[in-house]
């Protein structure tokens, strides 16, 4: 019997400038909402996250901040992205009967050490008990179940911006 493992269990976030997806182990994709959030500003609480907020984007009361806290994949507006962490993690908490989980976080590959912890911060001030960033790419590597211990000819590798240095790494040489 696992004392300390009760109730805890992992999440997966994707943390992307459009949409956000999240994924509980065992159950696949539990949540995909708009990367949207919206504040009040009077007392810095949450109006609404995801869908909501993403409606009220260019049409919210003067006291009420709708923002879109990510740009090209990084964090743009840190305290936006951690209130909408904070509401993300205790809605899937609350629904799924998760503990404080052990998150790891898709980043664009390339970005900063200062991006880096940026995020790491804001999952561990969200709620989240251990963080785990991984590149994008490798990530999708092994969603589509590729080999991604050795570098191969087989796979197929996209030049999108920051991508192409993800594909570098990810099979060892340049690949395009």
């Amino acid at each position: 019997m696992k004392l300390f493992g009760i109730g805890s269990k992992d999440i997966g976030i994707d943390l992307g400038t459009a949409n956000m997806l999240v994924t509980l182990k065992g159950k696949g994709i539990i949540l995909k909402e708009p990367s949207v959030v919206a504040i009040d500003k009077r007392t810095g609480e949450i109006a609404a996250t995801g869908e909501e907020a993403k409606e009220m984007l260019g049409r919210t009361p003067e006291q009420i901040k709708a923002v879109r806290p990510l740009k090209d994949g990084v964090i743009a507006d840190f305290t936006a992205t951690q209130l909408m962490l904070r509401n993300i993690l205790e809605k899937v908490c609350k629904k799924y009967n998760v503990g404080r989980p052990r998150v790891v976080v898709g980043v664009p590959s390339g970005i900063t050490e200062v991006e880096e912890r940026a995020v790491k911060e804001a999952v561990i001030q969200a709620g989240g008990r251990e963080v785990y960033l991984i590149e994008e790419p490798m990530a999708a590597a092994i969603g589509a179940n590729l080999d991604v211990s050795e570098p191969s000819r087989k796979y197929y590798c996209r030049h999108w911006r920051r991508y192409h240095r993800g594909c570098s790494y990810l099979f060892g040489r340049n690949c395009c």
